[in-house]
């Protein structure tokens, strides 16, 4: 059952602090790899849940070759691997990104890229090379772009000044060229989501984006990331309490690769949002890390089970 929440909590992978046995994730299928890119990005947003900044490279650019390693390794084990994920940081900073990009297409994955749509997207070569993978795979690939609010100012508010009319720009650029998008926003607004929906899709009539703001999977809208924020934790007994299946969350189906400074390997974590929790470390290979998932942390409770968040398409 839910109990309230204490400084203690989430300290025990088996037991909440009241003594009852934590909710546990089986992967039932692996659907979605995700690839932190690194966590180097051209803006610092105020809530970052990775602390992406222009300096912060404590998670290093992959290497294409570090990522062929991992597609060598589904084909291998025959995982039933549909959708490769990019994420940052500001993954159209990684030098391989579109070498990476490629590969995953040309392997016969689905690409969906996390991405700020600004300056480092923006690059001539980076704009060409979309261009020649769109032609060719464009079935294949989504821009996933951030856009926190519909609003101007209250986007900037958390990205920067300025920061909303410079993604309104690449999204323009990337609907030019019918390269399909996607976009993510905030929930902590205080909006109800079919307002929020609402404003999103007359955006989208103004510019003639082809996205559909009442579809979750084109515009997702994301509750807020807080390390400190008063939420229960999640015991065996939650998933009936809540008519909730540990089935709808992405641990079940979802692993994600980073390469951490001064490590020698990529690592697998079992989530996007935990890339520097030891604890959610599963090792440098996916056979290791196909394995049951403790919820043992504020996101697993507030994101992913109370929020009802996913990150994959």
């Amino acid at each position: 059952m839910i109990r309230s929440v204490s400084l203690n909590k989430f300290n025990n992978p088996d037991y909440t602090i009241s003594g009852e046995r934590r909710a546990k994730v089986e992967l039932k299928s692996l659907k979605t790899l995700w690839f932190n890119t690194g966590t180097l990005c051209n803006i610092e947003c105020k809530n970052c849940y990775i602390q992406s900044s222009p300096t912060n490279d404590d998670l290093v650019y992959i290497k294409v070759a570090e990522v062929q390693k991992f597609i060598n390794e589904i084909l291998k084990l025959s995982l039933p691997v549909q959708e490769i994920g990019l994420t940052g940081g500001e993954p159209f900073m990684n030098p391989d990104i579109t070498k990476i990009i490629e590969l995953c297409v040309c392997e016969g994955f689905n690409v969906l890229v996390l991405s700020n749509a600004m300056a480092p997207m923006m690059r001539k070569k980076i704009k060409s090379d979309l261009i020649k993978l769109n032609d060719q795979f464009g079935d294949q690939i989504v821009i996933r772009v951030s856009l926190d609010h519909w609003d101007c100012v209250k986007h900037d508010a958390e990205r920067g000044l300025g920061t909303f009319e410079k993604t309104i720009e690449g999204m323009r650029w990337l609907n030019e060229h019918n390269i399909k998008m996607a976009v993510a926003g905030r929930s902590e607004f205080s909006d109800n989501e079919q307002t929020a929906r609402m404003a999103y899709e007359e955006l989208f009539r103004l510019h003639n984006f082809k996205i559909d703001a009442f579809n979750p999977s084109e515009t997702v809208l994301f509750p807020e990331l807080e390390e400190n924020a008063e939420v229960p934790e999640i015991t065996e007994s939650c998933w009936n309490i809540l008519n909730k299946s540990p089935n709808d969350l992405m641990c079940s189906n979802s692993r994600m690769v980073v390469k951490r400074k001064r490590a020698s390997l990529p690592s697998v974590v079992a989530c996007t949002l935990l890339p520097y929790d030891p604890e959610f470390d599963l090792g440098t290979e996916l056979k290791n890390s196909l394995k049951d998932v403790a919820l043992n942390h504020v996101h697993c409770s507030k994101f992913c089970v109370l929020g009802g968040a996913s990150c994959s398409a």
